[in-house]
């Protein structure tokens, strides 16, 4: 595969995918070219692979999948935890030309029921921890015909390594384009339905080549440890397009990031880029033991998913003398085209915006000015092309060359882009929009406070006014601090914007991505 770039640090790299292309091949093959045969890939709970042995593994899967009667372009349903099955599986299914459906491992049984049915999956790919929440559901499904459990023997389901065992390591690459649908994934759906968002098969390389290779200046010296599971957009790119677009080695982990947990791999794996989201540097600042900074060798830290305050940026950045970079991404455009960099961080702000994308801030549909809100949409090569069998919702994000994100976001007199919040979350108070998100931040750069959601309520007089549900410290818990809270946030932001009403909670409704579901405290 001939991919050709420029400049990457000035202008956009020019990006040539031919027609004929399959995106696991490229992956795959680029790294064999390089000669990393033996060079680590992965390294998971149980033991470490080359990039020779992942190929062999996704060949694998090609012929297991293959020989079971799943064609091209029919889907497979994967439920796997953060282990060397899970780009096994996804990459052989793509070179077989099989469509991939990676969903997220923390649902419930219900949810499952809807994506099976809602995207026909021919088989399911399942680890044995989340297999029970399958079983009550799997009668009566005229499209599923393969269940295939990774982990323990379940009898009578068809069993991964096994299968994979008798299977040919070699594998003929199945004819695709660079348009042809590659993978699914499943919208998060914390305020309605899961959507089906499909992608093609040149996407995948485009975020390497757009965002992480000149943003994160990814390397094959790299080792990269993404908190953020492989099933999450932000998780796909950083734990397998990344590294495998480079030939950098990845760390897995199928357990929870409790901080715990994340700071053994980040003391024993010394990984050089660390992925995370803006709650776990919360709760790794907040642990009781941290390890020393000469023991990391941590070289960048990135988050997104939610706005990073900007206290919590400041404070990581002093205890470990490396920045976060926040930036914003979504499922629909598969990886981050928004961001600080690592010579220009400016906490507080989502920086700008990633070469190869364009952006667009408008109200009623004409482009604001300096410092004004406006509904963001982005124009670039990793959109999506629709929602699976959803021609309303596809039309109203999908808005010819744009798409359009639901956030809300002004740009400050340096050329910054600033966090307003979800379209759907803005508060208009005394005839002027307060961002639910500006005055979170406000209550967290208090040191009682650990998170903090805002939402709109009714004052008596039927007005709308903030009301913030918070989470405090534990040294904190036991001080009346609704006053004091109230006062923090009038000397940092305009008196109008400060909670009239403030409750505190033991934790906040979270979508199981780690999304605050303010629905829920409106609710």
């Amino acid at each position: 595969m001939n991919l050709s770039s420029a400049d990457h640090s000035v202008t956009p790299p020019r990006i040539y995918i031919p027609r004929k292309y399959n995106a696991a091949h490229d992956l795959l093959e680029r790294n064999l070219i390089a000669g990393r045969d033996n060079k680590i890939a992965y390294i998971d709970d149980h033991g470490s692979f080359s990039f020779r042995e992942l190929q062999q593994k996704c060949n694998k899967v090609s012929n297991l999948l293959s020989q079971l009667g799943i064609r091209p372009e029919e889907r497979l349903l994967l439920a796997l935890k953060d282990t060397i099955d899970f780009p096994s599986v996804f990459l052989g299914a793509i070179k077989a030309g099989i469509v991939p459906i990676p969903v997220n491992t923390m649902l419930t049984s219900d949810n499952y029921k809807f994506m099976i049915q809602d995207s026909r999956a021919r088989a399911l790919v399942v680890s044995q921890e989340i297999f029970p929440f399958f079983q009550p559901i799997l009668k009566d499904n005229k499209y599923l015909q393969h269940i295939i459990i990774s982990g323990k023997k379940q009898e009578p389901y068809l069993h991964l390594q096994t299968l994979m065992k008798s299977s040919e390591d070699k594998f003929q690459v199945e004819e695709t384009t660079s348009d042809d649908t590659c993978f699914w994934l499943y919208s998060s759906g914390s305020t309605g339905t899961p959507k089906g968002t499909l992608h093609i098969h040149s996407s995948l390389i485009k975020t390497a080549e757009l965002y992480a290779k000149p943003i994160l200046g990814i390397t094959d010296n790299d080792t990269v440890f993404s908190a953020a599971k492989l099933f999450f957009a932000y998780g796909l790119g950083n734990a397998l397009t990344f590294p495998l677009s480079v030939g950098a080695t990845t760390i897995l982990m199928s357990g929870r990031p409790t901080p715990e947990a994340v700071f053994k791999k980040l003391v024993e794996n010394k990984p050089t880029i660390f992925y995370g989201v803006p709650t776990l540097y919360g709760a790794l600042l907040s642990a009781e033991i941290h390890p020393e900074k000469s023991t990391l060798a941590l070289r960048i830290c990135t988050s997104a998913g939610e706005p990073l305050p900007p206290e919590l940026g400041e404070r990581w950045k002093e205890r470990f003398d490396v920045d976060i970079l926040d930036g914003i991404g979504s499922t629909e455009m598969l990886h981050i085209f928004l961001s600080n960099r690592p010579s220009d961080v400016n906490y507080g702000t989502t920086g700008k915006p990633v070469p190869g994308y364009e952006l667009s801030l408008v109200d009623n549909n004409k482009e604001v000015s300096t410092g004004e809100l406006g509904d963001l949409k982005i124009n670039g090569p990793t959109a999506a092309i629709k929602y699976w069998n959803n021609t309303k919702k596809s039309r109203n994000t999908f808005a010819g060359k744009w798409t359009i994100s639901g956030d809300k976001y002004s740009i400050n007199s340096e050329g910054y882009y600033v966090y307003g919040g979800r379209s759907d979350d803005m508060l208009k108070v005394s005839g002027q929009y307060v961002s639910p998100f500006e005055v979170e931040a406000a209550l967290i750069s208090h040191e009682a406070v650990f998170e903090a959601a805002v939402v709109g309520a009714m004052d008596k007089d039927g007005l709308t006014k903030p009301k913030a549900y918070v989470v405090l410290l534990p040294n904190y818990e036991n001080f009346n601090l609704e006053k004091p809270l109230q006062e923090h946030v009038k000397s940092k932001l305009a008196r109008f914007k400060y909670p009239r009403w403030i409750e505190f909670v033991k934790e906040l409704p979270k979508t199981a991505t780690g999304k605050i579901q303010r629905f829920k405290l409106r609710d």
